[in-house]
């Protein structure tokens, strides 16, 4: 029971995040005045069980608050956006099962982006995506 309350709330809140979201991703009086590109990207723990989130934009600017935005800009631009090509930081990681979900939705150079992976744990992630999902 306590485990369901906790999944429900963890959803709503997830719900939450991405309607407050929405509107600033894909608002055309937002877009005039913003960047090219700006992702909403969420990591998440096994079974929902925390989720963490930030916007992305590009070119890096004041309004994004990803940690590393310089970084996972260049990283995007050097794919042409495909978050299926990043160069990762590669890296020996443990053979841990304790599994993490990214997403990534919004826009990258005007084109629309809706794209979800789940890693083994979160040294693969990194591994495979370097700075875009470090948060």
């Amino acid at each position: 029971m306590i485990i369901s309350t906790v999944a429900r709330r963890l959803a709503a809140a997830s719900l939450t995040a991405a309607a407050l979201a929405a509107p600033l991703l894909m608002s055309p009086t937002a877009h005039a005045t913003t960047p090219d590109s700006r992702l909403f990207l969420t990591v998440s723990g096994s079974n929902n069980t925390w989720i963490r989130g930030v916007v992305l934009e590009c070119p890096a600017t004041s309004g994004s608050n990803h940690p590393k935005a310089g970084e996972a800009c260049a990283a995007l631009d050097a794919t042409g956006g495909d978050l299926d090509e990043l160069p990762g930081d590669p890296r020996p990681c443990p053979h841990l099962y304790d599994p993490v979900t990214v997403t990534a939705e919004g826009q990258y150079d005007g084109r629309p982006v809706v794209w979800q992976r789940t890693f083994a744990n979160a040294c693969v992630l990194t591994a495979v995506t370097g700075p875009v999902f470090r948060f």
